[in-house]
């Protein structure tokens, strides 16, 4: 088996990606957003890695009338703990580009998918209970309707046109994916060319 490390231009991408990350303390990773006609600004909501902000309260007031539950971090578990989770995964991804490995950086890449899979899975979850299960003595009841609002892009939801996507902090982590994938690539072409030039080495 050959400890083949990965290359300077590879370990510094793997870098930048790992930093990249951190920018997820600083920035809003989701936003969801409404218009309508009384409202042709548009209501914005931003989550954040450990909080909210934005039109929260007025959007709280338009949606208690059709019996939507209240939007609190309460309601976002994750706002406790993901600071952890993000620190672990950047600990992880500087330290692969340190010892430059191959596992590492699959590691990291894998860590990387899995928190996109894990946000979109949770997004998704959490706009349909917060759709479907509405106070049943609300003002105004609709038979047969739910307001799940949309995991990305757009959808209308009786006079409001609603859009949900990563605001600038979930851009910049698809970035670091991107990257990442960049890097497994290249590492897996490497890989392949090896063996082809040589079917019984292992490289790790």
């Amino acid at each position: 088996m050959v400890m083949k490390k990965i290359d300077s231009s590879n370990r510094t991408l793997v870098l930048i990606a790992a930093l990249l990350m951190i920018t997820a303390y600083f920035t809003p990773l989701w936003q969801i957003s409404l218009w309508a006609p009384q409202y042709p600004e548009g209501l914005n909501m931003k989550i954040w890695i450990d909080r909210l902000s934005g039109d929260v309260d007025i959007i709280n007031g338009v949606n208690h009338y059709i019996g939507m539950k209240h939007i609190g971090v309460e309601m976002f578990p994750e706002f406790t703990y993901l600071i952890y989770v993000f620190a672990f995964i950047i600990g992880f991804g500087v330290l692969a580009a340190l010892i430059a490995r191959r596992w590492a950086v699959y590691t990291f890449f894998s860590m990387i998918s899995l928190l996109g899979v894990g946000v979109l899975v949770d997004m998704y979850l959490w706009g349909y209970d917060y759709g479907h299960n509405l106070d049943p003595t609300a003002a105004i009841k609709v038979p047969g309707m739910a307001y799940q609002p949309p995991l990305l892009g757009y959808k209308e939801l009786l006079n409001f046109l609603a859009y949900s996507g990563p605001d600038t902090g979930g851009w910049i982590i698809a970035f670091s994916g991107i990257l990442m994938l960049i890097v497994v690539s290249r590492c897996f072409l490497e890989d392949r060319k090896a063996k082809l030039q040589n079917p019984y080495m292992k490289v790790q």
